[in-house]
């Protein structure tokens, strides 16, 4: 009752949200008036670029404290395309161009003096160029010095002369936060150009799974080791490729350039042209092959007890096919948390007000208070700030609701943790009871139910749903820690007190540690719970002693199984991966006219390989989660059962003579010691 009470707690707050927010913010410049630059339906629909009157004010310190440069913005048509200041326009022909970038409200009827005072009008307009709907200075160099147009200095509408530099400080200030929105740009871009060949990649990676989940089905101890074997020569030819890539480079101009002297790039091509980058790579591949060699060698006689427990698996799976399918039913249910979320958090963060504060040049005691344009000035505020500005600051509000908005974004995060995990918790209960109704058949599957998957998919909302909801709300109470701490650690980075940071970072590890375990805990629990219906206490105290009872065979075979999975997980990366860096790089010469220039080609590659894991990721979980029940099904049945006819074994006689024979080996090896 408590859950749903939590969850209908959660459905409101986003209601709430989506009345008080506005995405807008977040695609429309605003100007000194809260107004939307190109929003159509409104004044300002054919005034799509934000102009600044002084961008120098933008290099000010309050920039980075209220993310608002405190110079008057309006939108406007197009940006200046030329030099001018207010004292040479006025009484020239040229007035009528200057006045599209003067207040809305501008009337010619003041004195300069007070035009510039009160703010009504910039005091020179400069060259500029549009940059994500905002005016910048079009700054270029010749020669090696700065010009803007074909000045190298600009007046500031006062008789005085300044340096470009002054300029470029302020449009670099500007332009702080739009540097990453360029990068962000590119990448759509090459998303928008690339996106049906990604969808191809990741079509390739789906049929290789499914191939190989298929051929694992009739040939389980044949595709282990075929597996194993093109792991390893996968593995051996990126370790060549990158020792040829290094040899390539040797001699070339700037290829011996460390990445420390080099920083960050965002164009990550750079990298690729470094000796030091191939050397790095061939490191990590060699470290990889030799440590999957030494686990394949002192693992070999346990990898035949794993093939073992993967054809049992693969017959269970291949009485229930429509578990392959059930990781599709989750990614459904996790796009919807995410969305929920995503759009909660977006008119959370939106839902502010627009606030007005008082700006003024001189020292003005009411200088960042706020105010309210309609208003302004009042007799108070023009006797103490004759020459202040009433203009928009940035949006807040000072309401109850407005205070809580951080309290309401922990709260999201902290629900989106809770019903994430919950959904994973629903799929691991259902292919837990799919094949444990396989494994307890006596006579396989003539005794299994019609339609097992949906039984299970039933049974698990109608009797479980609080104990999955109790298991996930312990897991998701130490990602949101986990969460806090992350963020407690980029805020004491600066800090030199070293007792802070050692605690800091033992505090992280003991809570990434207690994370692993509630979820290897969990994940049991559920299979126990779809297994006897109990409740989640009592099913994950009975899995734990379950599985202590059994510490050899957990350690034994269940993590066998899991590397085996690992593997299968990284050949069909890896095979994808390949194909994409070849076909993208535009070294497949069937196919180099099709592909088309990119900005970064690691964005597609990066997405193939990031996509190819999901989706093998997606396929092996079903293969893993019907291997760890059955495992468990199995040690529960050993201690049901004696295998006499009263209490026959339920494992098949293939599982029986391998897993009992080894531990009848285990035992003689013992009593020989």
């Amino acid at each position: 009752m408590h859950t749903w009470l939590c969850y209908a707690g959660y459905v409101a707050v986003g209601i709430v949200a989506w009345t008080h927010g506005d995405p807008r913010k977040v695609i429309y410049p605003t100007d000194s008036q809260g107004q939307f630059c190109g929003q159509k339906g409104t004044k300002n629909e054919n005034k799509p670029f934000l102009f600044y009157f002084n961008i120098v004010k933008c290099a000010s310190p309050l920039v980075l404290l209220e993310f608002q440069c405190p110079t008057p913005q309006i939108c406007v048509k197009q940006c200046p395309d030329r030099y001018l200041t207010f004292l040479n326009a006025h009484n020239s022909h040229d007035f009528e161009y200057y006045k599209q970038f003067c207040m809305p409200s501008f009337q010619n009827n003041k004195g300069v003096a007070e035009v510039l005072r009160d703010g009504d009008c910039p005091a020179v307009i400069i060259p500029s160029k549009p940059l994500f709907q905002r005016c910048f200075p079009a700054i270029h160099t010749n020669r090696g010095v700065l010009m803007v147009g074909n000045e190298t200095t600009y007046e500031d509408g006062h008789g005085t002369r300044k340096n470009i530099t002054e300029l470029v400080e302020g449009a670099k200030r500007a332009n702080m936060v739009l540097e990453a929105r360029e990068l962000a740009m590119q990448i759509f871009e090459d998303y928008t150009v690339s996106w049906y060949w990604i969808v191809i990649g990741l079509v390739i990676a789906m049929v290789l799974s499914l191939l190989f989940i298929i051929l694992l089905r009739f040939l389980a101890g044949i595709m282990v080791w075929v597996m194993i074997v093109m792991v390893v020569l996968v593995l051996g030819y990126g370790i060549f490729h990158c020792y040829m890539e290094y040899s390539r480079l040797r001699g070339q101009a700037g290829s011996d350039v460390s990445l420390v002297d080099l920083g960050f790039q965002t164009d990550l091509r750079v990298y690729l042209h470094l000796r030091q980058t191939w050397m790095a790579f061939m490191i990590i591949l060699s470290i990889l092959e030799v440590v999957i060699i030494l686990l394949l060698i002192f693992l070999r006689k346990r990898i035949l007890i794993a093939i073992a427990l993967i054809k049992e698996a693969s017959r269970a799976v291949g009485h229930v096919m429509c578990s392959m399918l059930y990781p599709l039913v989750t990614f459904f249910l996790l796009c919807l948390c995410i969305a929920y979320w995503a759009s909660t958090a977006v008119f959370l963060s939106t839902s502010n007000v627009a606030v007005y504060k008082i700006f003024d040049d001189t020292s003005c005691p009411l200088s960042g208070k706020t105010c309210n344009p309609e208003t302004f000035p009042s007799v108070n505020e023009s006797r103490q700030c004759p020459n202040g500005r009433c203009q928009f600051a940035f949006y807040g509000g000072e309401s109850t609701y407005h205070r809580a908005l951080l309290g309401l974004q922990i709260f999201n995060v902290f629900m989106f943790f809770w019903l994430a995990n919950f959904v994973l918790a629903l799929g691991q209960v259902t292919l837990a009871g799919a094949f444990a109704s396989y494994y307890w058949a006596m006579h396989k599957p003539d005794d299994m139910p019609a339609f097992p998957l949906f039984s299970a998919f039933s049974r698990a909302l109608r009797y479980h749903t609080g104990s999955l909801a109790f298991g996930s709300l312990i897991l998701a109470i130490v990602q949101i820690i986990r969460v806090v701490l992350e963020y407690l650690d980029q805020r004491l980075k600066a800090a030199q007190n070293k007792f802070a940071k050692f605690l800091m970072v033992c505090l992280k590890c003991c809570f990434w540690c207690l994370e692993k375990f509630i979820k290897f805990l969990n994940r049991n629990a559920y299979i126990m719970i779809a297994i006897y219906g109990t409740n989640f206490c009592t099913s994950a105290r009975n899995a734990f002693f379950l599985l202590m009872r059994n510490i050899i065979r957990v350690a034994v075979l269940d993590k066998v199984t899991d590397f085996l999975f690992l593997l299968g997980k990284l050949l069909i990366v890896g095979s994808v991966g390949i194909l994409a860096f070849f076909f993208f790089t535009h070294r497949i010469r069937i196919v180099q006219d099709t592909a088309l220039p990119l900005n970064y080609y690691w964005v597609p590659i990066l997405t193939v390989i990031i996509g190819s894991y999901m989706i093998a990721h997606g396929f092996f979980s079903v293969y893993g989660m019907c291997v760890d029940t059955l495992f468990l099904c199995f040690c529960e049945d050993l201690e049901r059962n004696d295998g006499s006819l009263e209490r026959p074994y339920f494992m098949s006689p293939e599982l029986r003579d391998i897993l009992l024979s080894s531990q009848a080996g285990k035992q003689e090896e013992v009593e020989e010691e």
